[in-house]
């Protein structure tokens, strides 16, 4: 596949796994239960919560001003969000768990079609 082939593929992906909007992905970020959940960096951030702040990043780009390393993090997302969508189990039922709001920190919201 071309580069600007796998690039097309990264961006329809990532826009599919990331179904939040900035707006509602920051506000999120910003709230207590955000912060609360997944494993806890040197600087108390989670990796959750930062990957957010990155998401968003990306988001504010025009996708003619995306690098290649932000495309390499396109792919680490959609790889996370697939990931963690068929761990959910029994968090499925409860909108406020960890499960779904690890997902929202990483700008995917399972209960939203």
């Amino acid at each position: 596949m071309a580069k600007s082939e796998d690039d097309d593929k990264t961006w329809a992906e990532f826009n599919e796994a990331v179904n939040m909007t900035p707006a509602a992905l920051r506000k999120h970020l910003d709230s207590e239960e955000s912060q609360a959940v997944g494993q806890k960096t040197d600087g108390g951030e989670s990796t959750g919560h930062k990957e957010g702040r990155r998401i968003l990043a990306i988001k504010d780009k025009k996708k003619t001003d995306l690098s290649e390393d932000d495309y390499a993090h396109m792919r680490k997302v959609v790889s996370y969000v697939h990931r963690h969508l068929a761990q959910g189990g029994k968090a499925r039922q409860d909108p406020d768990s960890p499960w779904r709001m690890s997902l929202m920190n990483w700008g995917h919201d399972p209960l939203k079609t």
